[in-house]
């Protein structure tokens, strides 16, 4: 009995060691692409803060001048398989920016197609392809002179692209058509479309043994598995409103999925099963958009798309253990590691600047008339403030109209498209009136159908806070 309790003993002793050693490292990075503010924020996964960030544009609405020569609308990501580039896809500025993670400097850009969204190195590390959403095709860039080499036919608006490892096959997304297109590496052709639950997905992943591309239906929140051998749909399920983009962890011999639930703001966990179960529903932050694993599973970062800032969840315990605020609005996220030459933390901040900017508001929506949803973020840009309004499930090809009560005002007007669906930015000075300040009486937002005269009682939604 006393060897056998000896040897629990250094096995245990074993498994807390390689736990701590496996865990992120100070060598190890989190990116995120800040939408609104034209950032990369730079984390460092060891100690959960922010390290700095690299500015590739200005913020909004800096962006509208004619002589503006920054990236707009920094939006997707990706990275060199030695981990030695960055990624930076931005859909307003059609332009891919390459970033050199040592450094933390742009080393080139090239600029594509109408509004591309994502963008991946092959398996090889010798090309980059990058979707260009706005139209219909690829983009094939050589990674050493930043030149396009090459444009590869796909259904319309390709949504994001990833590479199976064994180097043949590519599985391309789309964001406007119910399609999934397989293409052949080598010959860069398209050799199977596999047809799909939705037209609109924004993000693919495989699960960690490959078998599976997993790919999320962000309109009617779905998520559709495909087998990476059969190419045939496997199954689809119901993952919740605004799912957004996924990842997978290895738990104690389970593998499990995390999908980013923008529209709940949870992260919900999955499991692989030929039937997923529902395991856990984890509360983040503001529309949880992007996320990642770290490479030994222990982590998961969440970008939190109106919380500026990513969340850190356990996946021991399935917890959010914490929170590192960022740039504006981030959209992808990556976790890449060991791209600093030391982990004592002192370096990897060259070519940062500091965080500028402050944290936002966040404004719920409560129905009053009918079953609208929607969100509302109220971001200070300096002298005046940008309120974000994102609108759901209301009449279809309807104008709305957005007033601050106690005035007249109209703050916006917006209109649905044909699912009923909407979303603005409108630029005031709103944020005194609406803070919470026990000192101040805050005015509540009311939403009206059409030019309706303002009237809590007869309105749409009114903001809960």
């Amino acid at each position: 009995m006393k060897n056998k309790s000896a040897l629990a003993l250094i096995a245990a002793s074993t498994l807390i060691a390689h736990t701590a050693w496996a865990l992120p490292s100070a060598r190890d990075r989190v990116y995120t692409a800040d939408q609104n503010s034209n950032t990369i924020s730079v984390f460092n996964p060891a100690s959960n803060t922010l390290v700095g960030q690299i500015r590739l544009g200005n913020p909004r609405p800096d962006v509208l001048s004619p002589l503006y020569k920054g990236q707009i609308n920094v939006h997707g990501m990706g990275f060199s398989p030695d981990h030695k580039t960055l990624l930076a896809i931005s859909n307003g500025s059609n332009s891919v920016v390459f970033i050199d993670t040592a450094t933390n400097k742009v080393k080139g850009t090239t600029y594509v197609g109408r509004s591309p969204h994502e963008g991946f190195f092959t398996a090889d590390g010798k090309e980059v392809w990058v979707v260009v959403r706005g139209e219909d095709y690829i983009s094939v860039i050589d990674p050493v002179t930043f030149k396009e080499t090459r444009r590869i036919q796909t259904d319309l608006g390709p949504g994001m692209v990833q590479f199976h490892p064994a180097g043949k096959l590519a599985f391309v997304v789309s964001s406007f058509t119910p399609m999934v297109d397989v293409i052949d590496v080598a010959t860069h052709e398209v050799i199977k479309r596999i047809k799909v639950v939705s037209p609109f997905s924004p993000f693919l992943q495989f699960t960690p043994d490959f078998s599976e591309v997993w790919m999320t239906h962000k309109d009617v929140g779905k998520v559709t598995r495909i087998d990476t051998k059969t190419l045939e749909v496997i199954g689809v399920f119901d993952a919740g409103f605004i799912s957004n983009h996924l990842a997978f962890a290895n738990f104690r011999g389970q593998t499990l999925a995390y999908v980013t639930i923008g529209g709940e703001n949870v992260v919900k966990v999955f499991t692989t099963d030929k039937v997923p179960r529902l395991l856990a529903s984890i509360a983040t932050g503001a529309l949880p958009h992007g996320i990642w694993a770290s490479d030994d599973h222990s982590r998961m970062y969440v970008g939190l798309e109106n919380g500026d800032g990513v969340d850190v969840i356990d996946t021991a315990s399935n917890k959010v253990i914490a929170h590192m605020a960022g740039g504006q609005a981030p959209q992808a996220l990556v976790y890449v590691s060991n791209v600093v030459e030391s982990g004592d933390g002192a370096n990897g901040t060259a070519n940062l600047v500091p965080r500028s900017n402050n944290e936002p508001v966040n404004i719920g929506l409560k129905p009053v008339i009918g079953e609208g949803r929607g969100f509302v973020v109220l971001r200070n840009l300096g002298i005046v403030d940008a309120l974000e309004v994102a609108l759901f499930k209301l009449k279809p090809e309807t104008v709305y109209t957005v007033y601050l009560e106690g005035q007249g005002t109209v703050l916006g007007r917006l209109k649905t498209d044909v699912k009923g669906a909407t979303n603005s930015t409108m630029i005031g000075p709103v944020r005194e009136a609406v803070k919470a300040d026990a000192s101040i009486k805050t005015q509540r937002l009311i939403i009206m159908e059409g030019n309706k005269a303002v009237s809590a009682e007869q309105a749409v939604m009114v903001s809960t806070n």
